[in-house]
């Protein structure tokens, strides 16, 4: 009986830090190589195409590492519906990361810097899988938000509607092909994977 209450008590505060880590662990590696791969031009270029080219497999095992930090770390927050999408944002980043997307726009360098013509099979199953993780982690986003709101806490309900709008906001206006749509996502996405990891930092 002691060593069960023992196992979940530690369990608890791994699952926690386990979600707490998963934003700035993906966030720091993803911008390190923005900055330092040959090549990249974040105006351009999405950060999941820094999975392309020789160093590819960097942000391959950033998004995999991220998405398995946030399945696992899901439990830690309150309700039924913030676990569960997150959970499912977890194996939406596990699946972007292995899905590779396509080369292009000059990246990785010597790549033809235009859009290809034709998407892969695995390019096609990163979009997918990135359309889950980012429907998820806006969803989760809300329900959090209105969880806070029923129990007064409105800092953090405020919060978290900017960090879903934030995400939704990003993520429409890179599919619509606006100026640094690339930008606008990568600040949408770190927007809202950050809020997630505060609110695992903050609970009790």
């Amino acid at each position: 009986m002691t060593s069960v209450a023992f196992s979940r008590t530690v369990a608890v505060p791994s699952r926690r830090a386990a979600l707490v880590a998963a934003a700035p662990l993906w966030t720091a590696v993803s911008l390190a190589q923005a900055v330092t791969r040959d090549g990249f031009d974040l105006m351009r270029h999405p950060l999941s195409q820094l999975s392309t080219g020789s160093l590819g497999w960097l942000q391959i095992t950033n998004f995999v590492v991220a998405g398995v930090l946030m399945v696992f770390g899901a439990g830690t927050l309150e309700g039924k519906w913030a676990p569960r999408l997150t959970r499912t944002a977890g194996f939406g980043m596990i699946a972007a990361g292995l899905l590779v997307m396509d080369p292009g726009l000059g990246f990785p360098a010597g790549t033809p810097d235009t859009v290809p013509t034709t998407m892969s099979w695995h390019s096609i199953g990163h979009m997918a899988a990135g359309t889950v993780t980012f429907t998820a982690l806006i969803a989760a986003c809300y329900v959090l938000a209105r969880r806070f709101a029923a129990r007064g806490s409105h800092g953090s309900a405020v919060a978290a509607v900017i960090a879903g709008t934030a995400l939704l906001a990003g993520n429409l206006w890179a599919m619509s092909g606006g100026t640094a749509g690339t930008v606008t996502l990568a600040v949408g996405s770190i927007t809202a994977m950050g809020f997630l990891s505060v609110v695992a930092l903050r609970t009790r």
